[in-house]
């Protein structure tokens, strides 16, 4: 670890069981139970977990955007969208490349890029 970086992000889920396994299907995520109400991911890039609660991030309501990457953005739109994740913003490009938005099954909002 390296001192001052940022080394772990905690994000809430209303679904906690239902985004595991959204998160598992889309992208590859694996999980550590730790109790009933806290799962860590793993092999996500950057390390972090779920917190089950009522809550759900969204960038509109002031809420860091978590962004993902994608070697091909179209085969990860048809992927979210088949494991039921929700579009909230089509792909779009943007100085720098193109993404999309959507939300898990706990309603929480991420991004997804590509250049």
């Amino acid at each position: 670890m390296r001192h001052h970086t940022i080394n772990y992000v905690e994000l809430p889920a209303q679904q906690l069981e239902a985004s595991k396994a959204f998160f598992s299907k889309v992208f590859g995520w694996s999980f550590i139970d730790y109790g009933p109400d806290y799962s860590a991911f793993v092999d996500a890039g950057l390390d972090g977990g779920f917190f089950r609660a009522p809550l759900s991030a969204s960038a509109k309501q002031g809420s860091a955007l978590v962004v993902l990457y994608s070697a091909n953005l179209e085969d990860t739109l048809r992927l979210v969208e088949a494991a039921g994740g929700t579009v909230l913003q089509e792909i779009f490009s943007f100085p720098g490349g193109r993404r999309f938005h959507f939300a898990d099954p706990s309603n929480n909002e991420f991004a997804v890029w590509s250049e």
